[in-house]
């Protein structure tokens, strides 16, 4: 789970801002919080509201950039590409920072980076608890503080991971090179350093506008009637009009992709470790599954089922379906994954091509049927008919705001003094909380014509 995230100086971040799922002082709906892990219990979902170019956007790239920095690192000798704040001088020749603060394996951890477009100045990974914090690892340029970990390695191991973190370049994590150098299996004891690094690769989930989920969707549908049983119950329930989903065995050919593109993918799924392996793609909207089995590629295309007026049975593929009824079919296998535990979703402009009932539906069946599950479900949008205390706490409203500098800043609206019988959405439109964009006067739209 996701506890906090800060980051400064990165986008239009100026001065460190923190994004929290600590619950607040707020007693209602004790269901929508998790099971402590210990003794910090957290807030399942989060809904963050803005004007256009507040920052929602640059918070979720924060988060995005962060996980790529962990989990991809950067090519050798090369820059870390990002921006910082671009109206301060100061900020400009200065360094930023991002940490998250996150549950994993039972345990609670600080991990963070201090950085410029050169190197990584400062790493560090806490375990963190309510009374006192306990330092896994420390690096400060190329020093390094590793004696947690002498306690149960060997002193070959000892020295092993000395020569990976002396070894790691200016540029590169030190949590990256635990991924991409062998340390797993030549240190016997680096528990916390995996729990971190599964939790950016198999917990933390980032679904930007033009993104598609596809995950939940790693499964051959024709032989998991369960899985077909639950989309067609879910594409009924949200009246979408489709009756089932499928998927259609199709040739290499009739997928009509560059082939350098299908062999990339066949490289990656051929070492992948896993006994059935997967990949989707998206072709001029129609969406394929690539899979290897016996050290063979099988193509299928995922296909919608519709009744004809005479009642027999017609197959679309999802580039004749709404991008309404596609972004539905997104958020079936996500919903699905959220209700496994264990995963923390983040989806900026979860409003895109959806009606605002069905966001609303979505978000209250969530924490309805997520009751004893540790999931997390956080959104970036503008659909005010969300602004309800009959379906948040106040402390699961967040909003961003830039300031006359232009630099953004976020806070909560559990900040705010209000009732809980108060009508939140109004007066968020009226510009209580600030977070709405500022019209300018129409008289100074000189261009337009006089009517």
């Amino acid at each position: 789970m996701l506890i906090r995230f800060s980051v400064e100086n990165f986008s239009s971040f100026k001065e460190r801002q923190t994004f929290s799922l600590i619950p607040g002082k707020t007693r209602l709906k004790k269901e929508h919080k998790t099971n402590p892990v210990n003794n910090i219990s957290l807030l399942k979902t989060s809904v963050i509201f803005g004007a256009n170019a507040s920052g929602k956007s640059n918070l979720v790239k924060a988060i995005v950039f962060g996980k790529k920095l962990v989990l991809k690192g950067i090519k050798a000798d090369g820059k870390i590409i990002y921006e910082k704040f671009k109206l301060d001088k100061n900020c400009l020749e200065g360094d930023s920072r991002i940490e998250y603060e996150l549950q994993a394996n039972g345990k609670n951890f600080a991990y963070g980076f201090v950085f410029n477009k050169n190197n990584i100045r400062e790493e560090w990974l806490y375990e963190i608890s309510r009374k006192n914090d306990k330092k896994i690892f420390e690096r400060n340029s190329s020093d390094f503080d590793l004696s947690f970990f002498d306690k149960n390695n060997s002193k070959e191991e000892q020295k092993f991971l000395e020569f990976i973190a002396k070894s790691t370049p200016d540029n590169q994590l030190f949590l990256h090179e635990i991924r991409t150098r062998k340390v797993k299996e030549n240190v016997s004891d680096i528990t916390e350093l995996l729990d971190v690094l599964d939790w950016f690769l198999n917990t933390l989930k980032v679904i930007r506008p033009d993104d598609k989920y596809k995950m939940g969707l790693r499964f051959e549908l024709k032989e998991d009637k369960k899985l077909l049983q639950s989309f067609e119950e879910f594409l009924k329930y949200f009246d979408t009009g489709i009756d089932g989903v499928c998927l259609q065995q199709v040739s290499i050919e009739e997928m009509d992709i560059p082939k350098r593109i299908t062999e990339k993918i066949l490289d990656d799924l051929g070492s992948s470790n896993l006994e059935k392996s997967f990949a989707s793609m998206s072709i001029n909207d129609v969406l394929y599954f690539i899979s290897v089995k016996n050290n063979k590629p099988i193509f299928h295309k995922f296909m919608t089922r519709h009744k004809t007026s005479n009642n027999s049975e017609e197959l679309f593929d999802t580039s004749e379906e709404s991008d309404g009824t596609n972004r539905i079919i997104d958020f079936i296998p996500l919903f699905m994954d959220l209700l496994q535990g264990n995963n923390v979703f983040i989806i900026d402009e979860m409003e895109r091509s959806l009606h605002p009932n069905l966001i609303y539906d979505l978000l209250d069946l969530f924490l309805k049927k997520s009751e004893k599950v540790n999931s997390q479900l956080i959104l970036t949008s503008h659909e005010s008919s969300l602004l309800t205390q009959k379906l948040l706490r106040k402390d699961e409203v967040w909003f961003t705001v830039k300031t006359k500098y232009g630099s953004t800043k976020v806070y909560s609206l559990e900040e705010y003094n209000v009732r809980f019988d108060k009508a939140i959405r109004r007066d968020y439109l009226l510009g209580r909380f600030k977070a709405i964009p500022k019209i300018g006067s129409r008289s100074k739209l000189t261009v337009l014509p006089n009517q």
